[in-house]
């Protein structure tokens, strides 16, 4: 608390002297001054936003409902006037004087303007599937960062054992499932105010100030510069203004939560305007660790941005950018969730094996939130980076370019056993990435009817082991490894701080050449075709050396621990160009009606192999340090509506047929510490969404529903589930399988209600919103298993306050209010013993949040 505190009180210390100065500005030839009242009940507006049209010099009205600007400008001009729950309004002025009156939108909904397609349009007349979340419903919806959003979007999966086990996906699409595998290349992208994040362990930091979060469905290729072949985040952070401005905020709540946002913006000069941003989020461990007696899976994240904005002239905007979120919590750990019986023999299935160590789990039920782990644990994650991004307008468009470098530093430790006996007592991907990002784009109007954009993309990353990453077996070891019923198993020490230490280094490049045009056949047809041209490159170096057990020659306990682990290094240095591309075809029947259809054809790089490969007889099996690249042929029919002024309505279907489908899957092998990469040879996706909102006079609602099917259509070399470790076979055709982490249903539905009101003298609005989201079962494992699904569950969060018209916000909110226990993961230990851990749900939390607006 003391350090999210400290840091929220220094940024406003230090930034005060910018904003006063900001209210300080010269004063110039004129003021113009007048009130903005309600056009019912002419009680004065406390907070509506007033500005000049076409520049950065506004106000807000005072308690009174009166506004001044000082301006040099020269009579007549126009106003903007905007006030939330109130039609925006234009008005043209004469005189230095005015009355302004507002009608309240009752029923009208607030046209959503999105900037993915590189230029602000709204959100329904383009043509692909996206949802858009803005900052302020976002914030009142809990969800600041993205394992909380997906509960208002359903077709976003993510799944997280920690920071860098991050799975993001769209419509089941674009990570491999399971632990992270640093050598393949994500098929989501994210990108922040234009910057392509390269590592997932992003996804679970915390929002900074976010404006708004667009979620784009489908291949993107023609229009990021990162290829992205199962769709796109694009986040907007609110931008520096001329304007002074403020946010505050600060949330209390049960398991110790607090957390403070803070947002300072003003102007340092007429050129030049500044935001500072910082948000510190704390909470106590979710579980208790019986091995220490203490608690684990906490929250302890702190994070700052600062933000220039520079204007020399009306057609240029600079933006520099530098931010730092750093994670530093205890864990993450997970219980056992269930043992799987494998066709392993009966001395080597997991109760035999605690049997004769003398062990026993301390809890019957993963939900008791209680876990047994001997290695303590820790995850920090830390990001940041520096970004300058120019907007020059030239002729009817814009030139964009986008310089960025970013790192990421990864020190975790964990219990690998997920149980407290000393089996694998270190596990420590110790990881450092640094990538430089450089984009050029021009976007805009070549002709009356023929828009666009063409861009050029380039990625440089670095990656590796910071210096080294460690993995060692403990005492208990011999046990778990034991394949035999020889006595040598037994020999003391034999185990003991036995293990690898692992260099690895992957370099890469990734070069593209971009366009997507926008051909207006008619006002109501449209043609858009787009093209990439990617290049990438990957170099990689792979060493682990073993260290440690008992020292000795006697062959055959040499080979038990080569059973265990072995020495191993590898090299490899792949190439390669692919032209990918979309047509789009799209027809504006009507202002409330727009129609298209897409065929796309996406790609993904190659992957490599930077977790340890396979042996077999002894041998490494240096063909799988490489898998191959990743095509989509996707097709996409959609169709957007406006069925009245206050409601919209929006329908998509889609397929998606992929070939050489990457994925991860896991071995017995414990050296092959995060599974390793594979292709499957064909794999299918396809479903239907349906989304949309409606605006009553007091009563916003809005649902979403998606229909996903995926299976794999080919994939006759998979490796065996759990159950069926120690079979004949240790691989099996899955074809006809479907594929992990896919609810074949999931949905949201949310609604606030509001009612005018006054409290402590202060008048504003009383709400009460909701927010349900649902998923129907799903498997847990790349091979389908009987054992590792979870079943569906529903999920309710609500928050009831009170919104007062000076800026003023209290409420108080809860999430997973009637305290469902869901997994969102299992996972299975290595060394396929039959022990698999229960990644668990938040239990219910609730508490209260304070926000004040200037």
């Amino acid at each position: 608390m003391q350090r999210v505190l400290s840091v929220f009180f220094l940024i406003g210390i230090i930034f005060s002297p910018v904003f006063l100065s900001a209210q300080n500005a010269p004063i110039v030839n004129s003021t113009i001054s007048g009130k903005v009242l309600d056009s019912k009940t002419n009680e004065p507006l406390i907070g509506a936003t007033v500005s000049i049209k076409g520049t950065t010099n506004g106000s807000a009205t005072d308690a009174n409902g009166e506004f001044s600007l000082i301006t040099g400008q020269r009579l007549p001009f126009t106003l903007i006037v905007s006030y939330v729950g109130y039609l925006k309004k234009e008005v043209l002025i004469n005189e230095s004087k005015v009355e302004i009156k507002l009608d309240a939108n009752t029923t009208q909904l607030d046209d959503v303007v999105i900037s993915s397609r590189r230029r602000q349009e709204s959100a329904q007349e383009v043509p692909i599937p996206i949802s858009v979340i803005g900052g302020q419903r976002a914030e009142d919806a809990g969800a600041f960062n993205v394992n909380r959003l997906k509960e208002l979007v359903p077709t976003v999966q993510l799944y997280a054992s920690n920071a860098r086990n991050t799975t993001l996906n769209i419509r089941g699409l674009g990570s491999t499932y399971g632990l992270t595998n640093d050598g393949v290349d994500p098929g989501v992208g994210f990108y922040v105010d234009g910057v392509y994040y390269a590592r997932p362990a992003a996804t679970a930091l915390d929002f900074i100030d976010i404006e708004r979060v667009e979620v784009l469905r489908g291949p993107q290729g023609t229009l990021f510069g990162k290829n992205t072949t199962a769709g796109a985040f694009n986040i907007t952070t609110r931008a520096a203004s001329f304007t002074p401005g403020a946010n505050f905020e600060l949330s209390y709540g049960n398991l110790g939560f607090i957390q403070a946002k803070a947002s300072l913006t003003g102007a340092l000069s007429k050129k030049l305007a500044t935001r500072v941003s910082f948000t510190g989020t704390q909470r106590n461990g979710t579980f208790f660790n019986v091995h220490t007696q203490l608690p684990i899976n906490d929250i302890n994240n702190i994070g700052v941005r600062g933000q220039l904005l520079y204007t020399p002239s009306e057609n240029v905007n600079i933006t520099v950018i530098g931010d730092i979120s750093d994670q530093k919590p205890t864990g993450y750990g997970w219980p056992v969730a269930g043992v799987v019986p494998t066709k392993r023999a009966a001395y080597r299935q997991f109760n035999a094996i605690i049997a004769d160590l003398g062990y026993t789990l301390p809890y019957q039920s993963a939900f008791e939130r209680k876990l047994d782990l001997d290695t303590p644990s820790k995850a920090d994650n830390q990001l940041g980076g520096v970004s300058v991004n120019a907007d020059i307008k030239i002729g009817n468009g814009t030139l964009t370019s986008t310089s960025a470098w970013r790192y990421w530093v990864w020190t975790p430790l964990n219990d690998r056993d997920y149980i407290g006996l000393p089996v694998f007592t270190i596990s420590s991907g110790n990881s450092k990435h640094n990538q430089w990002s450089q984009e050029v784009r021009y976007s805009g109007r070549i002709s009356p009817k023929l828009s666009g954009v063409i861009g050029v993309f380039g990625l440089w990353q670095d990656l590796k082991s910071d210096p080294v990453q460690t993995e060692e077996a403990g005492s208990a070891q011999w046990r778990f490894a034991q394949s035999s019923t020889s006595a040598l198993w037994k020999t003391p020490g034999l185990f003991d701080n036995f293990g690898i230490r692992t260099t690895n280094e992957i370099k890469s490049t990734s070069l593209a050449v971009f366009g997507q045009a926008d051909w207006a056949i008619t006002d109501r047809i449209h043609v858009l075709p787009g093209v990439r041209y990617n290049y990438d490159k990957k170099v990689v170096d792979y060493s682990r050396v073993t260290y440690g057990g008992l020292q000795t020659t006697d062959a055959a306990l040499i080979a038990l621990k080569n059973g265990v682990y072995t020495n191993q290094s590898f090299n490899t240095d792949y190439s390669q160009g692919n032209f990918s591309g979309q047509l789009s075809l799209q027809y504006k029947a009507t202002s409330k009606l727009n129609a298209y259809a897409t065929y796309s054809v996406g790609y993904k790089p190659i992957g490599v192999n930077v977790g340890g490969l396979p042996t077999a007889n002894g041998q490494i099996l240096i063909n799988l340090a490489n898998v191959k690249p990743e095509y989509v042929d996707h097709k996409e029919f959609g169709i957007k509506t406006k069925p009245s002024g206050n409601s919209v309505l929006n329908l998509t279907f889609y397929r998606s047929d992929i070939r050489d489908y990457q994925t991860q899957v896991q071995t017995p092998e414990p050296g092959v510490n995060r599974g390793y990469l594979a292709n499957a040879e064909k794999v299918r996706v396809q479903g239907a969404e349906l989304d949309g909102n409606v605006r009553f006079t007091n009563l916003t609602l809005n649902a979403a529903v998606a229909y996903t099917d995926g299976k794999y259509v080919s994939f006759v070399n998979a490796p065996v589930p759990l159950e069926e470790v120690g079979g004949a076979q240790a691989f099996k055709d899955v074809s006809g399988g479907r594929l992990p982490g896919i609810s074949k249903w999931s949905g949201s539905v949310g609604g606030e209600t509001t009612t005018k009101g006054s409290l402590v003298g202060l008048k504003g609005n009383y709400f009460l919103g909701v927010d349900v989201f649902y998923r129907s079962e799903f498997s847990s494992s790349p091979s389908p298993s009987q054992y590792l699904n979870i079943d569906g569950y529903a999920l309710t969060n609500g928050r009831l306050g009170f919104r007062a018209s000076n800026g003023l916000t209290f409420f108080f909110w809860g999430r997973n209010i009637f305290n469902t226990n869901y997994y969102e993961q299992l996972l299975a230990a290595p060394g396929s013993a039959g022990q698999y851990a229960g990644i668990v749900g938040d239990q219910r939390t609730y508490g209260v949040t304070l926000r004040y607006s200037y």
